[in-house]
């Protein structure tokens, strides 16, 4: 992961015809993080979903080295399927080995649960399974959506290590959230929606 970077240029971006933040720079370096701030509806989800390639900016560049992997609210895994198998699907989508599948349950302390329904998990359990799919992935940079929503206080702190660790080896970080969160960040972007001309 020592190759990873992200820079943000004059990013800009538009939804619904109307610009929800412009002017967003930022340059993470191999252990980097960052997090995005500011109020709901200003722009943080979109933000995250333009660096992963989902959205096209409005404005701006983004430059990422290194593969990404995006934690939103939208978990990605298969009710119907167990937690295992639903993690399997997404090994094969992105060419990774099935074997880390068991590392990253047993990392975030739901192992217990691999053979269980994804249907069946609460709130925090899923989302610690979502959070298992990125860690899965091996990707360099996470892009993280409100990472501590439906976390108790212990998988909160546990998110955190983990976060520490995948820095210490020189993955990047992009969180975005209005709550403070378990780690130190090199720097917060708070965005404000755009002034309206002649307001």
């Amino acid at each position: 992961m020592s190759g990873a970077a992200l820079s943000l240029q004059g990013l800009a971006c538009l939804r619904g015809g109307r610009v929800l933040f412009a002017g967003v720079d930022l340059d993470l370096a191999p252990g980097g993080s960052a997090q995005i701030a500011g109020p709901n509806g200003v722009g943080k989800s979109s933000l995250l979903r333009v660096v992963a390639g989902l959205l096209r900016p409005y404005a701006g560049i983004v430059r990422c080295e290194g593969a990404v992997a995006l934690t939103d609210e939208l978990d990605a895994l298969d009710r119907e399927k167990t937690v295992r198998t639903a993690l399997a699907f997404w090994t094969r989508i992105d060419e990774v080995p099935g074997a880390r599948i068991d590392a990253a349950l047993d990392d975030l302390a739901i192992g217990h649960l691999a053979d269980i329904p994804v249907r069946m998990l609460s709130t925090g359990q899923r989302k610690r399974a979502a959070l298992a799919r990125t860690l899965v992935t091996g990707a360099s940079i996470w892009l993280l959506d409100e990472p501590a929503n439906g976390l108790d206080t212990a998988s909160a702190a546990t998110l955190g290590r983990l976060v520490d660790r995948h820095r210490a080896a020189g993955g990047i970080v992009l969180a975005a959230s209005h709550l403070p969160l378990a780690w130190a960040q090199d720097v917060t972007i708070t965005l404000e929606p755009p002034r309206e001309e002649n307001a």
